[in-house]
């Protein structure tokens, strides 16, 4: 990590924890009068890599939050918000999802980086994933099923 991007993550750090800051503009708008420019791609990979949540009290490390008001992980949440069916095939997970859903959540299945998966294929409503193994595809269903309930 350089020692800009070391600085900016500390300047970061200090503002979430000293004051609400209620989003990306506002914090970027911050972190100018400081001199330090960011685009809002790289501060949106900065709050990723420093793991800051956005709650409705500003930014919050993820470790600072209470257990039970953390967020679900980004795969549970998609599972939540996209996941209509499982079926298995073989080596193979079909997920199907209403309209415009497979995308986002291939994109939150890939995302987590199961060892299993081989690799993943997004339609419109369907997510094939696929393993090498019946028996691969077995325990990342488990794992998947896991996650919904």
């Amino acid at each position: 990590m350089s020692i800009g991007k070391t600085f900016r993550h500390g300047q970061i750090l200090r503002l979430v924890t000293d004051q609400r800051i209620a989003n990306q503009e506002e914090l970027r708008r911050r972190l100018a009068t400081q001199k330090l420019r960011v685009t809002q791609a790289t501060l949106s990979r900065d709050l990723q890599e420093l793991r800051l949540v956005k709650t409705h009290d500003g930014y919050k490390t993820a470790a600072a939050m209470p257990e039970e008001s953390a967020p679900l992980p980004h795969l549970a949440r998609a599972l939540g918000e996209f996941l209509l069916d499982i079926r298995p095939a073989e080596n193979m997970l079909v997920l199907k999802t209403p309209p415009s859903g497979a995308q986002p959540l291939a994109a939150a299945v890939d995302g987590a980086k199961f060892p299993e998966i081989a690799g993943t294929i997004a339609g419109d409503d369907t997510v094939l994933i696929i393993t090498p193994n019946k028996k691969t595809r077995l325990s990342l269903q488990k794992k998947i099923e896991d996650l919904v309930k």
